[in-house]
């Protein structure tokens, strides 16, 4: 498979399914900011961090090339012409979110309940995880934002929704973890 095609050089894409959109298309800027979102935990990954930690995170990408897979792919051309669902093996599932909120509730436990919001940073791996949280609440407002014009996989959304939530809480752990000091929002009187 070649690299380059030269079929995008007018400044249009092709959807999963073959309709060719403009590369500026709310879907596209959904699944493309999966796609980013799911580079910057790979950084993450690349840190000195908990075995355990890198595990989960393999599990999160695998997880968002299925939602990349399902953002790439209009409701008209769900169906293949054989009357096959086009990514009939592909989905995410409520258990994928269970899966999140089992790892949050786990990291959660050794954690000080938060009286205040936090500011990002304290070490680099920290920075990293609030990055890609960042990233992640931008891909679950595109998604939504794709949902209002046309009906999205609802789970893709909660999905996202809670890997945020995982994410900064991955941010918390690894400041724990590297004795960085997080530093307390704290409003000025």
């Amino acid at each position: 498979m070649k690299v380059y095609t030269k079929t995008g050089d007018t400044g249009t894409t092709a959807l999963f399914g073959g309709t060719r959109v403009s590369k500026h298309h709310i879907r596209i800027e959904s699944y493309g900011t999966v796609d980013e979102l799911n580079s910057h935990i790979g950084l993450i990954r690349d840190q000195e961090i908990n075995f355990l930690y890198k595990q989960v995170l393999i599990e999160v990408q695998d997880r968002l090339f299925t939602v990349g897979a399902i953002l790439a792919t209009p409701p008209e051309k769900e169906i293949m012409k054989s009357g096959e669902k086009r990514l009939k093996n592909l989905g995410i599932l409520e258990s994928d979110i269970e899966f999140l909120e089992k790892e949050i509730d786990t990291m959660e436990e050794s954690l000080p309940p938060m009286t205040h919001f936090i500011l990002p940073g304290g070490h680099t791996t920290v920075s990293y995880c609030h990055i890609a949280r960042c990233v992640c609440r931008r891909a679950e407002r595109l998604s939504v934002h794709l949902n209002d014009i046309e009906p999205t996989d609802e789970l893709v959304i909660k999905y996202l929704n809670r890997l945020s939530d995982y994410l900064f809480v991955l941010a918390r752990k690894l400041s724990h973890d590297l004795k960085a000091d997080e530093v307390q929002w704290i409003p000025r009187k």
